[in-house]
């Protein structure tokens, strides 16, 4: 287990940026954190950036379970997963060093593609069309078909990442403290001839989520993990089961997922 004040910082180069956090690096240090160049070596990892930039945190760091997360966001920018702000970046620092640190579990679903690749994801796995044709999709639902899928896609997201790419298909908002993933559909066919659900679905973390890609044309279709696209080509088969991982995060008293999600949406 490495140091539990050495700290890592995540951030897209930025000539803007660089000395904003030049002052965040001295304060850091003064601090007693040692500021460590591996995330491999750190206890704590900072993304600097909204809520795409601490995906690819984690993302790029490999969804560590021995070490806390946190993001901070930029004055123009907010955050479901980011308590901080480079404003009151201190604040931050006053809560690891000196006050009993609340600590929030984000779920994670584990995503296999073909039986072979095995991805994770913090937000969603999504498997859309690349032709202008509907994707036909079985659904299968611990090994038993309950439908098949005709339209532009599906969704399959953690609760955090609820408040996404899955919300804006009218998906449900579901409290990350529930263990549990949910599916939505993306421009369902539903007429005489066709039928799908219609509508989200929210599966138990013991449900294990196959989908079958019937090869009619949409033999290479895109597959989103989080917010970057892979180029699988050939997809067959994606499983989605709920990971035993969680992300932890450093949250701040106060604050809780709700607190943000109003602060964000209304």
């Amino acid at each position: 287990m490495p140091n539990r004040k050495n700290i890592y910082f995540y951030y897209q180069q930025d000539n803007e940026l660089e000395s904003r956090l030049q002052q965040l690096f001295d304060l850091a240090i003064k601090n007693d954190f040692t500021i460590v160049n591996d995330p491999n070596d750190a206890s704590i990892i900072v993304s600097i950036g909204g809520d795409g930039t601490f995906l690819q945190a984690v993302r790029k760091t490999g969804f560590r379970q021995d070490c806390l997360y946190t993001g901070i966001t930029r004055s123009n920018e907010s955050g479901l997963y980011c308590d901080f702000n480079l404003d009151n970046f201190d604040e931050m620092l006053h809560t690891m060093v000196y006050e009993e640190m609340e600590v929030r579990r984000f779920p994670v679903i584990n995503v296999q593609v073909n039986d072979e690749s095995s991805f994770e994801c913090l937000n969603e796995v999504s498997i859309r069309s690349t032709i202008i044709k509907t994707i036909v999709i079985d659904v299968l639902i611990d090994d038993m078909n309950f439908e098949t899928f005709r339209g532009d896609g599906l969704i399959v997201a953690t609760p955090t990442g609820s408040t996404g790419y899955n919300k804006s298909t009218h998906g449900a908002v579901i409290d990350p403290k529930i263990p549990c993933f949910q599916v939505s559909e993306l421009a369902s066919l539903n007429n005489n001839r066709y039928r799908t659900l219609g509508s989200s679905f929210v599966l138990n973390n013991d449900r294990k989520l196959t989908l079958d890609i019937v090869q009619s044309g949409n033999d290479y279709p895109i597959i989103g993990l989080d917010n970057e696209a892979f180029p699988i080509k050939n997809i067959k088969t994606i499983t989605v089961t709920l990971s035993d991982k969680v992300i932890k995060t450093v949250k701040l008293k106060n604050n809780s997922y709700w607190d943000r999600v109003k602060r964000t949406f209304l």
